[in-house]
C-alpha cells in the first residue's frame, strides 16, 4: 500500500523555558530535521525539512533503518553528528554533499544519529490524527520491542517541570534548548504549533566589518593574538547604525582580514559585500548557544550595546584559531 510523509509540523519561538500543564517538553537538537520513510520492498528515504532527498549522504541511517525497523514505518525526528562530546552541525553540513564511497567514507569518520522523537505512520497506519500523548506511547513500545539501537536514538521527552530545566544545562554540549508539545494535539503538518525555547547568552565581541544590507562581522583575538572571524551580527536598529557610524573606522593599512572572503550564511557560496574598520569597537550581544568547532557563532548575533567602557584586551578569547573562516 503506497502512502506518503507529511509535511514536517513546526515551531514557534517563544521567550520562556517554563514547561506548563497539558504540555510535553524535549530537548532542541542542533542538527538537521529529518523524516524516515520505511517502505514494502527495502525502499528507505531520508528527507529533510525542505523535502530534499539525503538518503544517500547518510548511509549508517538508511542500514540501521532496514535492519531494524518494520515495512511502512514513518519516523519524524533529528540527524545530529557528536564529536568530542558536543553536537557538530559542521560535519552534517560537510556530509551532505557526499555520495556513493565518500558518504560511506563520511559515515565512517563523522557518524550521525537519527534522534527520533515523533511518529507519523506505522502498521500500514497514517498516525498523524493521534494526539501526541498517543503518539508518544507508540514511539516508545516501538523502540522497546524492536529494542532500537544506534543510530537510532529515542529522544527525551517529559512532563516534569524540573527534568526540563535540567535538559538546559547541555548547552555546553550543543543543545540548543526546549521543544514543547501539547499532548492532546495531533500532527498537522506544516502547522507551527509546536513551541521552541532557544538558550541566549549575552558575550562581547570585536566589529572587524561591515555589510550590505546593515550588520557588522564580529572577531575575537584567540591566544597566538590573531583576530578570527566569530560570527555575524542580525540586521542593526536605525539608531545603533547612527551610533557605530560614529564610532567605526575605516581600515588603516592591512587589516587582519584583508582578502577573506565571507559566505553570505550557511549552505550558500554567495559572498557578502563588506567594508573593514578597523577592529577597535566592542559590542556587546545576546547569542545563540550554538557553535561550530572553531567555537564561532552558528547563528546571527542580536546586537545589545555598544560597550565604550573597556577595552579589546579584555574581550573573552576566541579560543583555539580552529579552521579557517573564510570561503573561497
Amino acid at each position: 500500500m503506497s502512502w506518503t510523509l507529511p509535511e514536517p509540523m513546526l515551531t514557534t519561538a517563544v521567550d520562556s523555558p517554563a514547561l506548563t500543564a497539558g504540555w510535553a517538553a524535549e530537548p532542541k537538537w542542533d542538527g538537521f530535521r529529518a523524516q524516515l520513510a520505511v517502505r514494502a520492498g527495502g525502499r528507505v528515504l531520508l528527507h529533510s525539512r525542505q523535502g530534499s532527498d539525503m538518503t544517500g549522504s547518510f548511509p549508517e541511517v538508511r542500514a540501521a533503518a532496514l535492519a531494524q525497523l518494520p515495512a511502512d514505518t514513518g519516523p519524524d525526528g533529528e540527524l545530529v553528528v557528536w564529536e568530542q562530546g558536543r553536537l557538530a552541525f559542521e560535519r552534517l553540513q560537510q556530509r551532505l554533499a557526499r555520495r556513493g564511497g565518500s558518504a560511506v567514507e563520511g559515515a565512517g569518520r563523522w557518524p550521525a544519529h537519527f534522534v527520533v522523537f515523533d511518529l507519523v505512520h506505522a502498521d500500514g497506519a497514517d498516525l498523524t490524527s493521534w494526539p501526541y500523548e498517543r503518539r508518544r506511547a507508540a514511539l516508545e513500545a516501538l523502540f522497546a520491542e524492536r529494542r532500537l539501537k544506534a543510530p537510532l536514538t529515542l529522544c527525551p521527552s517529559t512532563t516534569d517541570p524540573a527534568v526540563a530545566r535540567g535538559w538546559l544545562e547541555w548547552t555546553m554540549a550543543g543543545l540548543e534548548g526546549l521543544c514543547f508539545k501539547r499532548l492532546n494535539e495531533p500532527y498537522t503538518g506544516g502547522a507551527r504549533a509546536w513551541r521552541k525555547y532557544k538558550v541566549r547568552t549575552t558575550t562581547e565581541a570585536i566589529i572587524g566589518a561591515v555589510t550590505a544590507p546593515r550588520t557588522v562581522l564580529l572577531g575575537r583575538y584567540d591566544t597566538p593574538g590573531r583576530f578570527q572571524y566569530a560570527g555575524r551580527s542580525t540586521p542593526l536598529s536605525q539608531r545603533t547604525g547612527r551610533t557605530l557610524g560614529g564610532l567605526l573606522v575605516p581600515q588603516a593599512g592591512v587589516h587582519p582580514w584583508q582578502g577573506w572572503t565571507f559566505a553570505a550564511g550557511w549552505g550558500t557560496r554567495r559572498a557578502l559585500d563588506v567594508v573593514l574598520v578597523e577592529p577597535a569597537v566592542v559590542l556587546e550581544v545576546a547569542v545563540d548557544v550554538a557553535r561550530d568547532a572553531a567555537g564561532r557563532f552558528r547563528h546571527p548575533a542580536r546586537p545589545h550595546r555598544i560597550r565604550t567602557d573597556i577595552g579589546i584586551t579584555q574581550v573573552p578569547r576566541f579560543g583555539e584559531p580552529g579552521t579557517d573562516p573564510t570561503e573561497p
